[in-house]
C-alpha cells in the first residue's frame, strides 16, 4: 500500500512524460495526442500545490489552462490540430484560446524542469535558491512588478526539501531518480511544443 503508484505523484509524472517524449523524439515528429499531453500535464499540478503560497498564482493559472486543454482534447485529437484551428480562426493570441493556454502550460512544465535541475545540484535542505532560479528563468520575464514582488515574498514560505519529499512520499534517492527522469523526458516535450509554435512563426515569448 505504502508504495502504490497513487501515492507516488513523482513517478506518475515521470512515467507520463516518458510516453510523450517517445512521440516528441520521432523523426519527423509525430502528431502528439492532445489528451495524453493534457493528462500528463495535469499530473504536474500536484507539484505546484506542494510549493505553497509562492507559486499559488502558477497553480491556479496552470490548473485552469490544463483543464481547458483536457476539455478541448475531447473534440480535437492532436496538438498540431489545436494550433491549426486557432490559426484558421485568428484566435491564437486571444485570451482563452487553446494555443495560448498550451504555451502557458508549456511554461509551467519548463518551470518544474528547471526547479528539478536546480534541486538536483543544490546542497542543503532549502528550496529557496532552486525555486528562485526557476521562477527568474521561466516566469519572471512575463510578469509585472507586483507579481514578481509577491512571489519573492512567498519564497520565504516555501517548504524545505525534506518537507516537499514527504508530501510527495519519496525519500531522497528515489526522488532524485524520478526528478532526473522528468528532466530528461520533459526536455523533448518542451522542445516539441516550442517547435510547434516557431515552425508556424507564432513565437513563444508572449
Amino acid at each position: 500500500m505504502g508504495s502504490s503508484e497513487a501515492d507516488k505523484p513523482l513517478r506518475r509524472i515521470a512515467a507520463s512524460f516518458e510516453e510523450l517524449a517517445t512521440v516528441a523524439k520521432q523523426q519527423p515528429p509525430g502528431a502528439m495526442d492532445a489528451g495524453a499531453f493534457s493528462r500528463a500535464c495535469s499530473n504536474v499540478s500536484v507539484l505546484f500545490g506542494c510549493l505553497g503560497i509562492a507559486f499559488k498564482f502558477a497553480e491556479m493559472d496552470y490548473v485552469a489552462k490544463v483543464d481547458d486543454l483536457l476539455e478541448a482534447s475531447k473534440s480535437i485529437s492532436t496538438l498540431p490540430s489545436m494550433v491549426e484551428l486557432d490559426i484558421q480562426k485568428e484566435t491564437v493570441r486571444k485570451p482563452g484560446s487553446h494555443t495560448r493556454n498550451m504555451l502557458r502550460v508549456k511554461r509551467g512544465i519548463d518551470m518544474v524542469k528547471v526547479l528539478f535541475e536546480q534541486i538536483l545540484v543544490t546542497e542543503g535542505n532549502s528550496l529557496r535558491d532552486a525555486a528562485s532560479v526557476a521562477y527568474a528563468q521561466v516566469f519572471a520575464p512575463h510578469h509585472g512588478w507586483a507579481i514578481r514582488k509577491a512571489v519573492a515574498a512567498g519564497m520565504y514560505a516555501l517548504p524545505s526539501k525534506s518537507q516537499l519529499l514527504k508530501k510527495l512520499n519519496e525519500d531522497e534517492e528515489s526522488a532524485k531518480a524520478q526528478m532526473q527522469n522528468f528532466v530528461r523526458s520533459s526536455a523533448p516535450v518542451i522542445r516539441y511544443v516550442e517547435d510547434l509554435f516557431t515552425s508556424r512563426n507564432l513565437g513563444i515569448d508572449w
